[in-house]
């Protein structure tokens, strides 16, 4: 062991038996020396290097005097303000131990020629703070330690925790590989358990939704309980989410409202957008459109200034209920074989499937990941073969900068201007946004508004949304939101996150409209669905392909529970089919209900017409008739469903819930028919159906000897009918006794015949099946 380690040693059992400071500088030999308290062996430090600290010192001394010379009443006074700030400000610490117990760090204090404004750990191996009590240390030796030893090993430990998920975080970010993230969150577990607070974040919710750790909801709970307690906003929200939906605790709409507020003034987003949508669908709370205006446009604002020129990652909203109603329908999914046909495609110098695939990777979504390098290699590619798009969007791609592609405005610029030449749209905005912002050009608003127009004109949503913004603005062109207005509702038909925020600026200001608190959130929420939360809308459906149900529904319970209409439908979907076991048996339709109601609410025709069968036979709440044929009604008259409108038609014929009357019932069924060719099957079975009950019907209601009493026989066969009436039966009679006649003298002829014996046959009950 070295002369330094021995000394370590004994300078933390001197620590342990709190000696005096006499005591502590005593007991060390010549070639060593003392800092706050702990032995270290001397560097061989020159008299020349002492005076030059003596010196030094004393150059300091005489700054102050000739501060203290200073008697002007202003500098006297602002000095005092500042003092009084400071005191107010940073409260004064207290040295402990060491020297000078009990009193005053002073800041700033001198050690080893650096002054130091704050306490340091600097001088001492195991890592624990302290300052001097005056100001040069070296002279003085008067310290004392800033934390106590119980503070001083729970700061060490939070370091090593820092430490722990630091490299957690590097593994994660950094691999895209399933086995990669479990050990990435083996070391945030870890950290978790020294109580991180960002890795009990991380934990908490990597437990609750099952991803790479085992879903555990009950530990995901305790986590999130003592991150509230810690003031966490994360952990507010989420304990707010689980009390909502009832998951691990007794559901209580009135809790949850409590801390989501709380997580919302922590400045938690998706407890904003939770907030948002309940004052805008009255959950919880009472109905109000500002206060959802509020929250959402808070929100609104950080997406839309994540939104890059490139634009942001797909949202694929994929409903389970069509998928099963409709297999053969596209989900948007794009298959693996299908993609490997593009790819080989793209090989064999296929520039549009190049194109395409370069723009698949560059925004991600229907299946494909990500990925920036294989989009600018399939950009290259497609550009060397002199496709215009591809060098728009490699122009795209250097403006924006990468990881993999440096930023470069040059470049851009090349790109940008190779496909304006070729009449690109994409170019031509691109073009468009240089001159606007000087980005390797003088700024030229005419040349900017030239080209947006050219782009806009072609229907490119980039150069619609710039015309509308340079029209909103005043920028190289007068003042007019009319003009605005109609560029930004061009773009947004194109999808454009950024022309849904302006039009929602516009509606909640009243600028160039009458203003609309509802349209405003409406549009504020269409942005806010848009921010990077909404992927994990993927990771639930992944989740339930790859038969996690459980998984997959707390995923869509929570994107639900921020206004996902599609997540509430999923939700629901999952629950009426009982595939999530961590819900009890006698909550799953209930909890279905209440989804299908919030997604019907948002205009899902599935939802509206799942409300009216579940109220027609009693799931999860009491039949109720009357209610379902309002739901049916509904569906029928708002989205013009043809299943609504089949039951509509069944509920007429039977008299449910409304009076019967089989006209009415016909009339709907007709409608239905005509709605969608699908229904024209069962309705015709339907009508035939109706026919026959009809039919049945009437001649039940008919009194037949009614019927002859009102028959006139003189005026329908004229006076004689009686004579007509008695010769016809005369005739079959006459017929009849000749008849018989034939059949007694033919049995003579006959007897002398010996009759055939019949074979026996076996009594009925003991034949053998047919």
């Amino acid at each position: 062991m070295s002369l330094l380690d021995e000394e370590g040693n004994q300078d933390e059992s001197l620590e342990s038996k709190t000696l005096s400071a006499e005591d502590q500088v005593k007991d060390h030999s010549t070639g060593t020396r003392v800092v706050a308290g702990q032995i270290f062996l001397e560097s061989g430090k020159s008299d020349s290097q002492s005076e030059n600290e003596e010196s030094f010192h004393s150059q300091e001394e005489e700054k102050e005097n000739s501060l203290e010379e200073l008697n002007s009443l202003e500098m006297s006074n602002l000095l005092n303000k500042d003092l009084e700030e400071a005191e107010i400000q940073s409260p004064v610490l207290t040295a402990i131990g060491g020297t000078a117990d009990g009193e005053p760090c002073h800041f700033p204090f001198l050690f080893m020629e650096k002054e130091y404004t704050e306490c340091t750990a600097d001088g001492r191996e195991d890592g624990r703070l302290w300052c001097a009590t005056t100001y040069d240390y070296k002279k003085d030796q008067k310290w004392g330690f800033c934390e106590s030893e119980e503070q001083s090993n729970k700061r060490r430990q939070m370091q090593e925790a820092e430490d722990v998920y630091q490299i957690g975080m590097k593994i994660l970010n950094e691999s895209s590989k399933k086995a990669q993230k479990k050990v990435a969150y083996q070391y945030l577990l870890k950290a978790a358990d020294m109580n991180h607070t960002k890795a009990m974040e991380k934990v908490s919710y990597a437990l609750l939704f099952g991803d790479y750790l085992k879903q555990n909801i009950q530990s995901s709970k305790e986590l999130f309980e003592k991150l509230t307690e810690e003031g966490s906003p994360k952990g507010q929200m989420a304990l707010g989410f689980l009390y909502a939906s009832g998951l691990g605790v007794n559901s209580s709409q009135a809790k949850a409202l409590v801390y989501y507020t709380f997580g919302a003034l922590g400045g938690n987003l998706i407890a904003h957008m939770i907030l948002g949508y309940r004052y805008w669908a009255g959950i919880g709370v009472l109905q109000s459109c500002e206060s959802a205006l509020t929250h959402y446009r808070l929100v609104a604002n950080h997406v839309a200034s994540d939104i890059s020129l490139t634009g942001g990652t797909v949202v694929q909203r994929i409903r389970l209920a069509d998928e099963v109603e409709n297999p053969g329908m596209a989900s948007g999914m794009l298959e693996e074989d299908l993609i490997q046909y593009y790819q080989f495609l793209a090989e064999k110098g296929d520039v549009q499937a190049q194109v395409g695939l370069g723009q698949l990777h560059l925004h991600g979504g229907r299946g494909v990941e990500q990925n920036h390098q294989r989009a600018f290699e399939y950009f290259n590619q497609a550009a060397n073969a002199g496709n215009s798009h591809a060098m728009a969007f490699l122009g795209k791609m250097y403006s924006e900068g990468s990881d993999v592609v440096p930023q470069s405005n040059e470049t851009a610029l090349q790109y940008f201007k190779k496909a304006a030449d070729m009449g690109n749209p994409v170019g031509q905005s691109g073009l468009g946004m240089a001159y606007l912002y000087g980005r390797g050009v003088p700024v030229n608003y005419e040349l900017a508004l030239k080209y947006f127009q050219k782009a806009a004109e072609q229907g490119w949503v980039d150069g619609q949304l710039q015309l509308g913004s340079m029209y909103y603005n005043g920028i190289g062109v007068k003042k007019d939101y009319k003009q605005a207005l109609k560029y930004f509702n061009l773009a947004s038909q194109g999808g454009h996150i950024l022309a849904f925020y302006n039009l929602a600026q516009m509606h909640a200001t009243g600028t160039g409209v009458m203003r609309s608190c509802h349209t405003a959130v409406e549009l504020f929420k269409n942005v806010c669905e848009r921010g990077r939360w909404s992927e994990r809308l993927m990771t639930a459906y992944n989740s339930y392909k790859d038969g996690d149900s459980n998984s997959a529904v707390v995923q869509y319970l929570l994107l639900a529970e921020q206004g996902y209409e599609v997540a509430q439908s999923n939700a629901a979907f999952i629950l009426d089919q009982k595939e999530a076991s961590i819900v009890g048996e006698n909550e799953t339709y209930p909890r279905a209900l209440l989804h299908w109601n919030r997604a019907a609410s948002q205009g899902y025709t599935v939802a509206r017409i799942k409300l009216g069968d579940y109220h027609f036979y009693g799931f999860g709440t009491d039949v109720d008739y009357e209610t379902a044929f309002i739901h049916y009604r509904l569906a029928s008259e708002q989205q013009h469903s043809a299943q609504a409108m089949f039951n509509l038609g069944y509920m007429h014929e039977k008299g449910l819930g409304i009076k019967q009357d089989i006209h009415l019932a016909k009339r709907f069924y007709d409608m239905a028919a005509e709605a969608s060719p699908d229904a024209q099957v069962p309705v015709f079975l339907a009508l035939c159906k109706l026919g026959v009950i009809y039919s049945l019907q009437y001649i039940r209601e008919i009194n037949i000897r009614e019927v002859f009493s009102h028959i006139d026989m003189d005026q329908l066969l004229g006076p004689e009918w009686d004579l007509y009436l008695m010769t016809i039966i005369a005739l079959l009679l006459g017929t009849i006794i000749a008849y018989r006649q034939r059949q007694h003298q033919a049995i003579p002829r006959a007897a002398g015949l010996r009759p055939a014996v019949p074979q026996q046959e076996p009594p009925p009950e003991h034949q053998p099946p047919q």
